[in-house]
């Protein structure tokens, strides 16, 4: 890593050691965060029928049931990014697994769609609380040559918690048991809850409070490398030197400005591809494909296995072949996706081979999902943030997430109806070819680059889409 010799130094010595076996299952209980998020939003999808018969409920409050869960997750970000910073990540992950289990018997208990709505809010206060604190934990507690991998990893169990909410829904679809569809997520919960309680705090957020003697004991325990931790801990200081944080860095700072600008474009990408309308709406989908009612359910579960299976593709390949080649590659693969799925819906609900193509190519644009953006931006937003920052900066694309998601969600069945089935789908599919553009002009590749190094780069001003590359010249450009 010419050019930065302190960071390089860093690199390629402590942190090419084998991740411990301690920072692998502090990381794997923290990623169950992802496990949690991934069972609340896999639920509604087959619930929503039955919930809509319940209460006759209109087009509009079903929109607004699978909604609702978003603005509450917009909230939860908010309210994370200052829990985070007070109380610590640790903390702030044991409340969230609190609101977890007490959501999700609100939703089981509900008697109105009033009541539905109010417990699903609770619910996405929950997720976004955990979608912001997680994957910055484990960020914070992973080192740079396994961290793309590790972040992943939140990405995997979220596909897990998606399987096994669309299983679920199949199963107790045979029953009309919606209640059971969305309390069972309480069980999960309380065993999150109980492990969360026992993670250690992040090493960073030890220093950020002037703790450094427990961060030293936090490293020791997850690096198992004196020497390494010593190093690390320099260079942590290095960063806390300057004081300002937060709003005041983003007023006063273009660079930091620049890099919580392409969080939200990120978070924007991963919405718009539509893989949460296939996620929340995929039942609808496998139902203009022609498909009868349980069929519907169990071809959701389909999705949900390819979610997963292709999720495994990017913890085994985004620490060798980077973060920007597959992200270009899935949307690729989503852009194509989408327009053959609008192909196949406009051509009818014939039986048979029109029926496969239909479902092939909707569980192609979700492996490209799995592999690319769902697990990526992820990873890149927990990247590049520098420290001073990473709390706003993190708060500012995760809220985005949200309300992008909101949208997605309360606007899918609306274009369905005003658009066309057809061009709902092309829309997406022109969305996910405009994002390919957008990855190559601004986001960098932070493959194996310290988080240090990847501040030092941005903070000098170098171009985003050059940080990290060698015998580039730096320099602030358009990006």
């Amino acid at each position: 890593m010419g050019g930065y010799g302190h960071a390089a130094t860093m690199e390629a010595g402590w942190m090419g050691k084998p991740v411990t076996g301690r920072a692998r299952l502090v990381a794997g209980l923290a990623a169950v965060a992802g496990l949690m998020f991934g069972l609340d939003i896999g639920v509604i999808s087959g619930a929503l029928s039955l919930i809509a018969q319940e209460f006759e409920a209109t087009q509009i409050q079903q929109e607004w049931i699978v909604a609702s869960m978003m603005l509450g997750a917009a909230a939860g970000v908010l309210v994370a990014a200052r829990l985070s910073f007070v109380w610590g990540r640790k903390r702030t992950l044991v409340i969230g697994a609190a609101l977890f289990v007490a959501g999700a018997v609100f939703c089981a208990l509900s008697g109105s769609v009033g009541t539905l709505i109010a417990a699903r809010i609770v619910m996405g206060l929950a997720i976004g609380i955990s979608t912001f604190t997680a994957p910055l934990y484990i960020s914070e507690i992973a080192d740079a040559r396994h961290r793309g991998a590790m972040v992943s990893i939140y990405q995997l169990m979220i596909t897990i918690g998606i399987l096994l909410a669309f299983v679920s829904d199949a199963l107790f679809s045979y029953f009309d048991a919606w209640r059971w569809m969305l309390g069972i997520v309480a069980f999960p919960g309380v065993v999150y809850l109980m492990g969360a309680a026992f993670l250690p705090a992040s090493p960073r957020w030890l220093m950020m409070m002037g703790r450094r003697d427990a961060a030293r004991r936090a490293l020791l325990e997850l690096r198992g490398q004196a020497g390494g931790v010593a190093r690390e801990l320099a260079e942590i200081d290095a960063q806390l030197r300057g004081q300002t944080r937060g709003w005041a860095l983003f007023r006063g700072n273009p660079n930091f400005r620049r890099s919580v600008l392409l969080g939200i474009m990120l978070q924007c990408i991963q919405q718009f591809t539509g893989m949460n309308v296939v996620i929340y709406y995929a039942p609808r989908i496998f139902g203009l494909a022609g498909f009868a009612e349980h069929a519907r359910l169990w071809g959701t579960a389909s999705v949900g296995v390819v979610n997963m299976l292709a999720t495994f593709l990017a913890i085994g390949l985004v620490d060798r072949w980077g973060r920007r080649p597959m992200l270009v590659c899935g949307l690729l693969v989503m852009s194509a996706g989408m327009a053959l799925l609008g192909v196949m819906i406009r051509m009818g609900p014939d039986a048979g081979v029109q029926q496969a193509m239909a479902v092939g190519v909707l569980l192609c644009f979700v492996a490209g999902f799995a592999f690319s953006a769902g697990p990526l931006v992820w990873v890149l937003c927990s990247e590049i943030q520098p420290l001073q920052g990473r709390d706003f900066g993190l708060a500012c694309s995760t809220t985005t997430n949200w309300i992008a998601n909101m949208i997605v969600g309360a606007t899918f069945l609306t274009l369905l109806d005003r658009l066309g089935q057809g061009q709902t789908f092309w829309l997406y599919a022109g969305l996910n070819a405009l994002f390919v553009v957008l990855v190559l002009l601004f986001v960098p590749e932070t493959k194996g680059l310290s988080l240090e190094r990847i501040e030092h780069e941005l903070m000098a001003g170098r171009r985003l889409r050059d940080i990290g590359r060698e015998g580039v010249p730096g320099g602030v450009g358009p990006a």
